[in-house]
């Protein structure tokens, strides 16, 4: 089994679809062994995104992240990783496909409903850096 962090973005929060998304990977055999939600602080924010702390559309994803809570989980599944970025589609909800969250309830590249572990190695830490 593997697991893998997804965090439902404070679009989604804003618009009550915790529940739905939570319940979308549950119908999909993936078992919830953590979940949170939490308000990101600015050293959570840097670290998690420390790849695009250099990007000048950083202060937007800060204050994007930082408008609400978010929920933070850790499902569990064989093959989460690769699994769970299926289910969610490209970055880009207008390039997504048909039946991913991004596609059915993204916005554009930010307010797109969702973050997952691009990989196992990021999922390993991003499991670690939000559920210690």
């Amino acid at each position: 089994m593997e697991k893998t962090l997804i965090i439902v973005k404070p679009d989604a929060v804003e618009k009550n679809l915790i529940g739905s998304i939570l319940n979308f990977f549950e119908t999909k055999n993936f078992e919830i062994v953590q979940l949170e939600m939490m308000a990101l602080s600015d050293e959570m924010l840097n670290d998690h995104y420390s790849h695009l702390t250099d990007k000048p559309f950083f202060p937007e994803i800060v204050e994007f992240m930082q408008s609400s809570p978010v929920v933070v989980a850790t499902l569990q599944a064989d093959n989460a990783v690769e699994k769970v970025r299926d289910l969610v589609g490209v970055t880009d909800p207008s390039e997504a496909d048909e039946g991913t969250l991004r596609k059915i309830h993204g916005t554009d590249v930010m307010r797109n409903v969702i973050h997952a572990s691009d990989s196992t190695e990021n999922a390993i830490a991003e499991v670690e850096r939000f559920f210690g």
